[in-house]
């Protein structure tokens, strides 16, 4: 059998972003949204077993056999780190890990909005990031904290499943806290963490009623709480906010979500074209007078205007992010039209003003002109 810490030492070396083992196949690594077949003989059922038990031991083996799915997170002997999912399918064990980078993120390094950082500096209120899996949330998370971490004498209090970027002490206080290690799950992590005198809270991901309801009182209470959720842009985000609570509790958390979300950040990973990486496309909401009255009356299907028409706060929708990338040269003019929001229009908008026809002006105009 293959050592896993060597098929992961190769993904590293090859700049993967992840690591998938399924049995009855060599190992595949992702690099640059694309997969490759890695250089290393067909797992068989026995290998993964044994793959997983040498990373969480014999107990947390036998939760993955109960609930069939275990998330962890797992270090090489170089230090690098991997989130790690262990699940089973048509009976066999299968495994997935994301590459976590050593070194925590710089925003300025992002190409994320320039106003992003500020929401570092809010006092209190609630600031998502969103997106599909593997779009960036995580890091853009990071990389805010990080910045505060320079900054600030902050305590900050993390919850995550797993903990992706180890954040050492610098200006704040950091206590990164694992579900399933150090709490057993969001909900709980959530009821204990007010009496742990917290300034910034970092909730991992908002992924139930229970969770969500306990990450916007933490917020309603006076704290800046960071989290995610796996939306695509801020209409969404908070259509599926609302629509988590029974309808009789819908009014109330409209009221809620008016009164402490500050502002939601939408990403998209696109591959680079200048070299090799992603770059983020984003859109991004600002939480002003408007959009609260949007969310305390249920218009949730104007904010996309306000957004458009709000360019000069700071907003922007995921189309001009698209159009900003393309003309710096960061990424495919196809892939820009094919994942924008309005295709057809981003096309025109793309095309080279050297394309059109040039038409010249009747004589009387020309000789008027002159």
């Amino acid at each position: 059998m293959t050592n896993i810490k060597t098929i992961l030492a190769e993904a590293i070396e090859s700049g993967a972003s992840d690591v998938h083992i399924d049995v009855g196949m060599s190992p595949i690594l992702r690099k640059n949204t694309e997969l490759i077949n890695m250089d290393f003989p067909a797992v068989s059922n026995e290998d993964a077993k044994e793959m997983v038990l040498s990373m969480v031991g014999p107990d947390r083996f036998k939760k993955l056999e109960q609930n069939r799915d275990l998330d962890f997170s797992t270090t090489i002997d170089d230090g690098h780190r991997f989130r790690v999912n262990a699940h089973y399918q048509r009976e066999t064990i299968a495994i997935s890990f994301r590459v976590i980078p050593n070194q925590v993120p710089l925003i300025d390094n992002l190409h994320l909005p320039p106003i992003v950082k500020e929401l570092t500096d809010l006092p209190r209120g609630l600031v998502l990031v969103t997106g599909h899996t593997g779009s960036g949330k995580s890091t853009t998370l990071a990389a805010l904290i990080g910045l505060i971490n320079t900054k600030a004498k902050k305590r900050i209090i993390t919850l995550e499943d797993p903990v992706e970027y180890a954040l050492e002490n610098d200006m704040s206080m950091i206590e990164q806290r694992e579900i399933g290690f150090d709490c057993p799950d969001f909900a709980s992590g959530l009821r204990h963490i007010l009496r742990q005198d917290p300034d910034i809270i970092m909730v991992g991901e908002m992924r139930d009623l229970e969770t969500t309801g306990s990450t916007i009182t933490a917020a309603e209470t006076g704290h800046l709480v960071f989290s995610t959720l796996h939306t695509i842009n801020a209409s969404q985000t908070i259509e599926r906010i609302i629509d988590i609570y029974p309808a009789n509790q819908q009014d109330q958390i409209r009221t809620m979500l008016a009164n402490t979300l500050q502002a939601i950040i939408s990403q998209t990973l696109f591959r680079r074209i200048d070299k090799p990486g992603m770059v983020p496309c984003t859109e991004l909401l600002l939480c002003t007078s408007a959009v609260r009255n949007c969310i305390r009356e249920n218009r949730i299907y104007e904010i996309p205007n306000i957004i458009e028409t709000s360019r000069r706060l700071g907003m922007q929708n995921l189309d001009n992010s698209i159009m900003d990338m393309y003309f710096k040269g960061y990424i495919d003019r196809e892939e820009a039209i094919m994942r924008s929001n309005n295709p057809g229009k981003m096309e025109k908008l793309l095309t080279p003003i050297e394309q059109f026809e040039v038409v010249q002006p009747p004589e009387a105009m020309r000789n008027e002109q002159s």
